[in-house]
């Protein structure tokens, strides 16, 4: 009887050499400012912050870092109000923090996508504020979503969109004499007003926006609300209300229209003026909620962008049958239009993996099930997006005061007792635990320090320096898993996997390469399941045994297989 368990390398910088193309297998690593690391002692995260932990997520074996927004705004929806798409906010930093970030990147072999918000922009953008300014009329009012109301005195909203924040998608203006106004679209808070796409000045600046990123260095754009830019004509009725509960459902007269496309065809050119050669090419990235893998698909077409997030996938189920049945969607649609899957479990706007995939009652349980979910993730063919924290085991925080909390979902929906998001986002974004034993845990540079979330003492045992050369810790298992990936020449690209029979509950597929083959077993099950070991054991979520060839497989465990 022999214990299998992974062990603990580091994993290069550089690219195995072995890739059509740097994002068709790249692990991505997504790095909200806010809370990655503070370096000023303010308890907001910055761009020197991040700036020093480079090496860390070097080391941890990811390609690239997409940074979520660190744009001058207001902060009403935390830097996705932004008012002027060029500047570095102070609570960030400046343009040469910026600048030196992305250079110390490059210099450790990893890449840099920053998000860019083309479907809004801030109450506080100089546009809007001059729209405002000049009133109806106002030639600045056609950069956004301007119109007068319904009712005699124009007092109602002019069509039935709601917001996906809770209550409606119309904020009413007040004009310079104190009467009210016009009404504006707003599909999120009212802090940030819609731009109009059919309006040729928009597409003009965000030109101007993507090569002023791209001149700096940028590799490439992670694209908020990537399905939100075209409005259908004349801006229809829905007809019902809880709208929410269509998103991902329904092709919706304000999400998903067909125009988006001819935009990204715009911004492919722009990406392509930089370059077409495979390993530096700049790439785009949508988040594209849509109803389908298949309308998904529409967007990463030869002619536009490089991947999609596959929100289908985040939102399944630890199921197996449901797992592949989304794995085999997600491959048949993403093979006739020649671009990668995506694959992703936590973000920034949703409950943490762990927590998420577990039934709470069992923390060990719950740690099991989401290691052996990243697993299964980094084992399928395409590109993996990673949250940061996730390699530490982090779980939601759940028990944030309301007075702390700065999701403007929760404080709208709390505000007009209307249907929108949950707004629960803060639980997923406090800040990262780093090392020592007293809150801020090495987020800031003093101990006790403030941080803008508080953390949960629980979380000293899971910061970086606590986890380090722990074999069986969750960082030196995401550290084992993507040198294997990086190593393995049947891991990462490709388009398909070849299933083998397997017992209920329990996912095995096999990848063939030239150069060798790779199996994985996940079992999503409840009880302990015996497999015949088809190779040698590259890695296992949990420790597992192998008798006579047949392998022990633990419930809530996945296993990777040299074959």
């Amino acid at each position: 009887m022999t214990p299998q368990h992974p062990a603990n390398p580091t994993a290069p910088a550089a690219d195995s050499g072995r890739r059509s193309g740097w994002w068709r297998d790249a692990v991505i690593y997504q790095v909200y400012p806010r809370s990655f690391a503070d370096a000023d002692g303010d308890g907001m995260g910055d761009l020197e912050g991040v700036r020093s932990r480079l090496p860390y997520l070097r080391d941890l074996g990811v390609d690239a870092v997409w940074l979520s927004p660190f744009y001058a705004s207001p902060q009403a929806d935390a830097g996705y109000d932004v008012s002027d798409y060029r500047v570095v906010d102070p609570m960030f930093g400046d343009l040469a923090d910026a600048e030196r970030l992305i250079g110390d990147a490059h210099g450790l072999g990893l890449r840099v996508i920053v998000d860019i918000v083309p479907n809004h922009a801030s109450d506080q953008h100089a546009w809007f504020r001059q729209a405002l300014r000049e009133g109806p009329g106002s030639p600045l009012r056609n950069r956004f979503h301007f119109r007068p109301g319904q009712g005699e005195g124009g007092e109602l909203p002019p069509n039935d969109w709601e917001s996906i924040f809770g209550g409606p998608a119309w904020t009413r203006t007040v004009n310079s004499d104190g009467t009210p106004g016009e009404w504006y679209l707003h599909l999120f808070a009212p802090e940030q007003p819609d731009l109009n796409w059919e309006n040729a000045a928009v597409a003009d600046e965000f030109r101007s926006v993507l090569r002023f990123w791209l001149d700096l260095g940028a590799d490439g754009f992670r694209i908020d609300v990537a399905h939100g830019l075209v409005k259908a004509a004349g801006l229809p009725d829905i007809g019902r209300h809880d709208q929410l509960k269509l998103l991902g459902n329904d092709v919706l007269p304000f999400f998903d229209q067909d125009g988006v496309h001819e935009i990204y065809r715009d911004w492919r050119r722009i990406l392509d003026e930089y370059g077409t050669d495979p390993d530096t090419r700049r790439i785009a990235v949508a988040e594209a909620w849509t109803p389908t893998v298949q309308r998904t698909a529409n967007y990463l077409r030869p002619d536009e962008l490089h991947q999609a997030f596959n929100f289908q996938y985040l939102g399944t189920a630890w199921d197996a049958e449901a797992l592949r049945e989304v794995v085999d969607l997600t491959l048949d649609a993403m093979r006739p239009v020649g671009a990668p899957a995506t694959w992703v479990l936590s973000n920034h706007d949703v409950v943490r993996h762990l927590t998420r995939l577990g039934d709470g009652n069992d923390a060990e349980q719950d740690l099991r099930r989401a290691r052996a979910a990243t697993l299964l993730m980094l084992a399928l063919p395409g590109s993996a997006y990673l949250y940061q924290g996730e390699e530490l085991g982090l779980p939601e925080v759940l028990d944030l005061p309301d007075a702390v909390r700065q999701d403007p979902a929760f404080t709208r929906a709390k505000g007009t007792n209307a249907e929108g998001q949950e707004g629960m986002r803060d639980g997923c974004r406090v800040p990262l635990p780093w090392s020592g034993t007293e809150a801020p845990f090495g987020f800031g540079p003093v101990p006790g320090g403030p941080s803008w979330l508080p953390q949960p003492a629980e979380w000293a045992k899971l910061g970086v320096e606590a986890q380090t050369g722990d074999r069986s810790s969750t960082l030196e298992l995401y550290r084992a898993a993507l040198k294997a990936r990086r190593e393995h020449p049947a891991l990462g690209t490709g388009d398909s996997v070849t299933w083998l029979d397997a017992p209920a509950g329990v996912l095995a597929f096999r990848r063939d390469s030239p150069d060798g083959a790779f199996a994985c077993f996940a079992n999503t099950g409840d009880q302990a399941v015996r497999l015949a070991a088809p190779g040698r054991l590259l890695l296992a979520s949990e420790p597992v045994t192998v008798v006579e060839d047949e392998l022990v497989l633990p419930a809530d465990a996945t296993v990777w297989w040299a074959v």
